[in-house]
């Protein structure tokens, strides 16, 4: 069955792919899997998803910011515009159980992960390190916009790669 893309894609003269705006890259889910492997070898596994934070962190920081600009969003809709956009573009299907953005928590669910899909359901341990950062980010973002004192600190609590059915993130205030 074939479908069209799930989101406008324009490509320039140059090959240069954007997306609402925003630059992109097309690449095969194996290659983000492999960078991850690589670098969970090279650092350790606790190590590398420490070390992959700051930037998903960051990109998301940048994400909901331009997103909300160009759609004219505001507060929690930003954050999950970000959940769909995620799920439209092949990471897995991501959706909120709770946000709280007054109380700086939430709960996402991932079903379907890229990353469990390339590792496998019998790692034994989470491997969807990428989107704490993410989330943490967004969270962050959408609290100070609304004018909201918390930093988000976000922990994967279940993960497919340890054989359950969906990963599961927590959001909470650090500290």
């Amino acid at each position: 069955m074939l479908c069209e893309l799930p989101v406008p894609v324009q490509v320039d003269a140059e090959g240069r792919w954007s997306v609402d705006g925003q630059p992109m890259i097309l690449v095969p889910r194996h290659f983000w899997a492999y960078l991850q492997m690589e670098g969970e070898k090279a650092l350790g596994v606790e190590a590398y998803a420490r070390s992959i934070y700051p930037a998903t962190y960051r990109a998301a920081q940048v994400w909901c910011g331009r997103e909300a600009k160009t759609h004219g969003l505001a507060g929690a809709d930003v954050f999950r515009h970000y959940l769909k956009r995620i799920s439209q573009r092949g990471y897995g299907q991501v959706r909120f159980l709770e946000l709280d953005p007054a109380s700086g928590t939430g709960l996402v669910r991932l079903d379907h992960s890229a990353f469990v899909a390339e590792y496998g359901q019998k790692v034994g341990r989470p491997v969807c390190h990428m989107f704490a950062g993410s989330f943490a980010g967004a969270m962050d973002w959408l609290c100070e916009s609304a004018g909201l004192p918390h930093r988000a600190a976000v922990a994967e609590t279940q993960c497919g790669a340890q054989g359950h059915d969906h990963c599961l993130f927590t959001i909470a205030p650090q500290g």
